[in-house]
């Protein structure tokens, strides 16, 4: 009897730690706290509070977003490639825009900077919900480190990935996922710097903003000490 006891005592654990390793779904995640954040976050931004809804953000992603499992989905690339994330086998990070939505100033060298310095470790992907030709022109100003993907509610293969990253945190949104795709921080967009800042500043503010996200994607690089000065 204590045998059968230790035994189904033994299994009882060990599946209690399987449990614990299975990482929730990034897209239930969502399905479960959205709107209940959705409530507030309207409500802050329509008293013109911006503060609070920032909090409010963050507050969703810290407490039921990180570690969650980002959807292994199928990005396509300018230049007509498809890849799983999956493949790309290392951290990602995956910065979403559409093309009438103008980049803030600086904000473009800063992403190609930061690609070029830390390409090998982490992959870069700046997904675009426009179609493809809308895309072009503005996919020549990133550089080569830099994957332009893009998706849009026309086409039928894009509707889980629209609906699931556009039409729920909405845009531009930086994602950051480590090598396994568990969601490791996600942001909103770059610096934002006021109007009429002077680019070297502009361009210092958006560099930093991004390198501190890349940071928590790279800790042994320790590259959270890195930041660009300028007065």
């Amino acid at each position: 009897m204590n045998k059968l006891y230790s035994i189904l005592l033994t299994l009882t654990f060990f599946s209690f730690g399987f449990a614990q390793d299975e990482a929730v779904n990034f897209n239930d995640a969502l399905k479960a706290h959205l709107k209940k954040h959705n409530i507030k976050s309207d409500i802050a931004y329509e008293n013109k509070n911006m503060q609070e809804g920032q909090i409010l953000f963050d507050s969703l992603v810290q407490n039921h977003l990180v570690g969650t499992k980002f959807e292994d989905y199928d990005f396509k690339s300018i230049n007509d490639k498809k890849e799983k994330l999956s493949s790309f086998k290392k951290p990602i990070f995956i910065l979403t825009y559409a093309s009438w939505c103008i980049p803030s100033e600086g904000e473009i060298p800063a992403l190609n900077k930061l690609a070029q310095k830390y390409a090998n470790e982490v992959k870069f992907i700046i997904l675009f919900w426009d179609k493809k030709s809308d895309v072009k022109k503005i996919a020549k100003k990133f550089n080569h480190n830099i994957q332009v993907s893009y998706a849009h509610e026309t086409y039928k293969n894009d509707a889980t990935i629209v609906a699931n990253m556009k039409h729920s945190l909405g845009f531009p949104t930086s994602y950051f996922l480590d090598e396994n795709l568990k969601v490791v921080n996600i942001k909103r967009g770059g610096a934002q710097p006021p109007n009429k800042t002077a680019y070297v500043k502009a361009y210092t503010m958006n560099y930093n903003t991004f390198r501190e996200g890349l940071g928590s994607l790279l800790i042994e690089k320790n590259i959270s000490k890195e930041q660009l000065t300028t007065n």
